[in-house]
């Protein structure tokens, strides 16, 4: 379901409380919250690791067991870091499928709350990706926009191993983390990258993952002869089939341990 502010706060259907919410006094109480813990999450880190600091500082402050950022990217999600193998994981199915909560997210440039994969709509809405996220464990998954319409990068996507929904504070401290998400990505010209310590860019080491897929398109486009968005099809499907993520495959591709043209 895609969610749009309302000007009457409620209750998530399984009535989380909101982290920090209180009676009265501080007019934005999670808000406040939210910053204290964001700001000793990246306090002293280096650009390459403040994605996944901010992944933790989610899991610190809402009521998921997961969290992963990832970039958006022509044909396939670039995914820059993840709070755990799990989470990591989550986000390479939803890059595999072409389709999940993060896609919905790009595509509305709203949050969308997937509060139950096991059964009624959310299960309904993405019936593939619904069925292999239960099978590791997740059973909700939130989605939220990284900017929105055009200068939308990429997407905070938050897992929780039971259903269930966000309250507004706990969505507006969503929201709050995916906007420093947004900002930390956004303060880094192309071209201008800082170092990592061993040298590298940290925004290209962190992509690392999507070359090597798009080295396996390119060189599936020049074993079967097809385009890109063809080759990519072929990509999916075959990991698909085979119970794999798009990177397991891309990287058999390179390897040379399989080719399109035989299969």
């Amino acid at each position: 379901m895609v969610v749009r502010p309302r000007d009457d706060p409620g209750g998530a259907p399984d009535g989380d409380p909101g982290p920090g919410r209180t009676g009265g006094g501080d007019p934005d109480p999670d808000g406040a919250r939210a910053a204290d813990v964001i700001a000793r999450g990246v306090r002293g880190a280096e650009p390459g690791e403040v994605p996944g600091r901010l992944c933790e500082v989610a899991v610190e402050l809402l009521p998921v067991t997961g969290a992963s950022v990832s970039l958006r990217s022509e044909g396939m999600p670039v995914q820059l870091s993840a709070s755990s193998a799990q989470a990591a994981h989550l986000a390479q199915i939803q890059a595999t499928l072409g389709d999940g909560p993060c896609q919905s997210a790009l595509e509305d440039g709203a949050p969308v709350l997937a509060c139950d994969l096991t059964s009624g709509r959310d299960a309904g809405r993405w019936p593939v990706f619904a069925q292999q996220a239960t099978e590791a464990g997740v059973r909700a998954v939130y989605a939220v926009p990284l900017g929105s319409g055009p200068v939308c990068v990429g997407t905070l996507d938050l897992y929780r191993d039971r259903p269930g929904g966000l309250t507004d504070g706990q969505l507006h401290v969503a929201r709050i983390v995916a906007g420093v998400m947004t900002v930390a990505l956004m303060a880094l010209p192309h071209g201008d990258e800082p170092e990592t310590p061993d040298g590298e860019d940290w925004l290209s080491g962190l992509a690392a993952d999507h070359d090597e897929i798009y080295r396996a398109v390119g060189m599936i486009m020049a074993q079967l002869g097809v385009g890109a968005d063809d080759a990519l099809a072929r990509l999916r499907a075959d990991a698909f089939a085979h119970g794999r993520t798009a990177l397991d495959v891309a990287r058999d591709v390179i390897a040379h341990r399989t080719r399109f043209d035989r299969s």
